[in-house]
């Protein structure tokens, strides 16, 4: 199974410590009462983790993560934002959602309200700039209350393939697209979406 990029500060101390406390286990029982919490632990991060090969779906704009649409809004400047929230049990990496080149890639501090919280725009969040054929996009990884690490995976400069993995929000939280004026959403409101595979934009 393949893994996130960028997970090792949290997984690799849990496995340390699954394994450490496993192999004393064998000479003191009561060393499962760690062991038994933390490999269910380790397990569980494994799944959380995980980042499996995809085969891209056919769209001019494609969903950047896993999840479910929280909300559509018109925005004043005649774009319309999708909202994506990812629950922990998603995968948490993002994915381009056109080819083009990045031309921004901008941290913001903020809070760490739950990402279905309506304040959370303000929560810590990076915003990407995309160049592409439709002109420029505008991309928002969002933290929520569990997941404090925002992993951007490229710089700008970078030219990318629609579906090229372009970072990871640790445990989830929220990702908004901007699709611009113009184009309506092929999405609505409750659907499930897969990154690099749900179209988002309605040809």
């Amino acid at each position: 199974m393949r893994l996130a990029r960028g997970v090792s500060p949290w997984l690799f101390p849990t496995v340390a410590a699954a394994a450490v406390t496993t192999l004393l286990s064998r000479r003191d029982r009561r060393w499962a009462l760690a062991a038994v919490p933390l490999t269910a632990l380790t397990g569980g991060m494994l799944w959380f983790f995980r980042d499996p090969d995809r085969r891209s779906g056919e769209g001019r704009v494609l969903s950047p993560a896993d999840g479910v649409v929280q909300s559509i809004d018109p925005w004043p400047d005649g774009r319309t934002r999708v909202a994506i929230f990812m629950s922990p049990l998603n995968v948490h990496v993002n994915r381009a959602p056109l080819a083009g080149t990045v031309t921004s890639v901008q941290h913001v501090a903020g809070g760490f309200l739950p990402a279905f919280n309506k304040d959370s725009d303000q929560n810590e969040r990076v915003v990407w700039h995309f160049e592409t054929a439709l002109g420029d996009i505008e991309m928002v990884q969002i933290a929520g209350a569990v997941a404090r690490r925002i992993v951007p995976y490229v710089n700008a400069g970078t030219k990318l393939a629609q579906t090229e993995r372009i970072g990871l929000i640790r445990f989830g939280s929220r990702v908004d697209i901007y699709l611009p004026e113009g184009i309506s959403p092929a999405v609505a409101v409750g659907e499930k979406t897969m990154a690099g595979v749900t179209r988002i934009d309605r040809g």
